[in-house]
């Protein structure tokens, strides 16, 4: 079924550079963002990850954790 949806002009740029990054359709993003709020995936996501780092010591500064494990110091 076509559906017709106003979408903010920035939100369309992200939706087109996720697209092209992924190799896939703005219309497909739109199908698999769909697909995974009903299944509930986001939002699973969130709730098991949300803060799992956070009794973590070493992390502290995001920017100088990614730099360390990408020079590949212990992540």
């Amino acid at each position: 079924m076509r559906t017709l949806v106003e979408i903010p002009d920035d939100d369309i740029k992200w939706l087109d550079r996720m697209a092209e990054e992924r190799g896939i359709s703005r219309t497909a993003m739109v199908r698999e963002a769909v697909a995974q709020m009903r299944s509930g995936t986001s939002r699973k996501a969130v709730d098991d990850f949300f803060g799992i780092w956070r009794d973590r010591a070493d992390v502290g500064d995001g920017h100088a954790f990614q730099q360390r494990v990408r020079k590949g110091g212990k992540g």
